[in-house]
């Protein structure tokens, strides 16, 4: 998850390449779109939400993946989770993991009137220890929570990832601060620092990190 978005210190595409962009996307739907609306009402943190492009993406690559097991890091309000549960296998199962209280009842409501809350199953509390009791494996899992901890997140999971699964990790290049040597102070621009170069380190894995909105990081198990 993030926090409320900050003007951003540099622009990864033309504000207008994005609008067209979005213009000639598909079109987000009502239940996304009130889902959007009621955490903007409700939440102080609003920014934390996909939104429709990063949400047609997630969905677009769980589709494309077909998933029987996605686990993700960071529920917010449920709009990535409803994304990623559309390419769920009828027979799927997502699990996502956060600890705020405060917003699972409408990530809860937007879940039952998607569909998925049959095949979307709620954890609440430290999501380093709710990953060490699911079993996997898992073919798809997003971290999209607090960045001083995405190498912990990152290392939990990738062993429950099977051979040639997939790992997403949102908000890799954080409002450009990720170029900004100054900003190394501040625990979450260090933590996304960190986990940013501990991937392009790491063997076990191929990655391609995406300038997609905040940055998304894409993450293939070999």
């Amino acid at each position: 998850m993030t926090k409320l978005r900050e003007k951003p210190q540099f622009e990864t595409t033309h504000p207008d390449f994005e609008t067209y962009a979005s213009a000639f996307s598909s079109t987000e739907k009502d239940l996304l779109a009130r889902l959007s609306r009621d955490t903007h009402f409700v939440s102080t943190t609003p920014g934390m939400l996909s939104g429709n492009m990063q949400g047609l993406l997630l969905r677009m690559i769980s589709q494309m993946l077909n998933p029987l097991s996605v686990v993700e890091i960071g529920t917010f309000t449920g709009y990535s989770a409803i994304c990623l549960a559309q390419g769920l296998r009828p027979d799927g199962v997502l699990h996502t993991i956060d600890n705020n209280p405060e917003v699972a009842h409408i990530a809860d409501k937007y879940f039952r009137e998607s569909g998925f809350n049959h095949q979307i199953v709620q954890h609440s509390g430290n999501a380093l220890e709710v990953l060490t009791a699911l079993p996997g494996p898992f073919d798809l899992a997003f971290i999209d929570a607090d960045k001083e901890n995405y190498v912990n997140y990152y290392e939990a999971v990738l062993p429950k990832i099977r051979q040639g699964g997939f790992i997403l990790a949102d908000n890799v290049l954080w409002y450009g601060k990720v170029l900004n040597p100054a900003a190394l102070s501040d625990k979450e621009t260090k933590g996304i620092v960190e986990f940013n170069l501990h991937v392009h380190n790491d063997s076990r894995i191929e990655h391609l990190l995406l300038p997609v909105r905040d940055g998304l990081m894409m993450i293939r198990k070999k």
